[in-house]
């Protein structure tokens, strides 16, 4: 499909992108278990390891154009350029709109992969480099699932989306072992629950809500991880560099609030993109939305100690704070 040609840049097709990274290596010479609740995790987790391969069905026939997900979830949905849009133009939307959810799903698990590779060198703990082990394998099969679906059952994959990309990249590049926890466990892996949790709840296509139930009974140890980790750590952190983590959680959590703009989407359906984003940014709907997904965030970020009073201020400017009292993971 021409459509499909649009999505993967030249420069990005079957090449690779290197980024230098510098972050100290942590040998633990201490092997007996000390902090039980991390131990549990990981005996949870050796125990619900899962083989995509023949665990879901992938023979199931899927349209790719009908509506697996709820159109409501489209951004432009309710709105003026909804209202125009031919039939043939919603089954395309749809088909675009799903590639483009998955396909951020699939990036943002590999990073996922490679951001807890780091924390098995970094982290100071033997069980945490145990657990952290067996997140390397459950992020390694999410990248997979999310790669066979969009290649078998629809039309291909779009490139990262460049605000997912830039907090990445923060993440994998930092030096210091925390803000890894802090940028994946607790912000991108707490967003993505509340998505996955939409989408299983939503789903209407058999194959996708079977995989989307395997990769949320892994993602909730993934976040229960980051906040276990990190328990205690900010306490009693010089106020210099709570700041810089205090900074670094708003400055996440805005690129996360603008990577649900579908401003990919909009390119390969010829619209107007920044009229468009204007238009999304401004619908109710897509507001009580981006909201939500922020869910599973702000209880974890509170729970850790960092909703601090700079915190607080700009968790309201993105109008979430109203979740902090919300039962946070772990």
């Amino acid at each position: 499909m021409a459509d499909a040609a649009l999505r993967t840049p030249p420069e990005q097709d079957e090449q690779g992108e290197s980024l230098p990274t510098s972050f100290d290596l942590h040998y633990t010479w201490r092997y007996e278990a000390a902090r039980l609740e991390l131990k549990n995790l990981y005996e949870k987790a050796k125990r619900d390891q899962w083989n995509a391969t023949d665990q879901l069905p992938w023979s199931t026939d899927v349209d790719p154009e009908r509506e697996i997900v709820p159109d409501i979830q489209i951004p432009v949905y309710g709105t003026h350029i909804w209202e125009k849009l031919t039939d043939a133009d919603i089954r395309k939307l749809r088909r675009e709109a799903l590639s483009w959810t998955l396909s951020q799903f699939m990036h943002g698990e590999q990073g996922a992969l490679l951001a807890t590779a780091q924390i098995v060198d970094a982290t100071p703990w033997i069980e945490s480099k145990f657990y952290g082990a067996t997140q390397v394998m459950d992020e390694a099969r999410h990248v997979e699932v999310y790669s066979r679906y969009l290649r078998e059952k629809l039309t291909g994959a779009y490139p990262v989306n460049r605000h997912l990309k830039t907090l990445l990249d923060q993440i994998l590049t930092d030096s210091r072992w925390d803000m890894k926890y802090l940028g994946m466990q607790i912000m991108v892996e707490g967003l993505a629950m509340a998505a996955f949790g939409y989408m299983h709840k939503m789903c209407q296509e058999p194959l996708l809500t079977e995989l989307t139930h395997y990769v949320m009974r892994d993602e909730s140890r993934h976040v229960a991880f980051g906040v276990l980790s990190l328990s205690d750590f900010y306490h009693d952190l010089p106020a210099r560099e709570l700041r810089e983590r205090e900074e670094f959680l708003y400055e996440g959590c805005r690129l996360m609030r603008d990577r649900l703009l579908m401003e990919d989407v909009w390119e390969v359906m010829g619209w107007p993109v920044d009229e468009v984003r204007e238009i999304v940014l401004q619908s109710p709907q897509m507001k009580l939305f981006r909201q939500m997904l922020f869910s599973k965030v702000v209880p974890n970020v509170k729970r850790l100690g960092l909703l601090s009073p700079y915190v607080r201020e700009r968790f309201a400017e993105l109008d979430i704070l109203q979740f902090e009292n919300e039962e946070p993971s772990a």
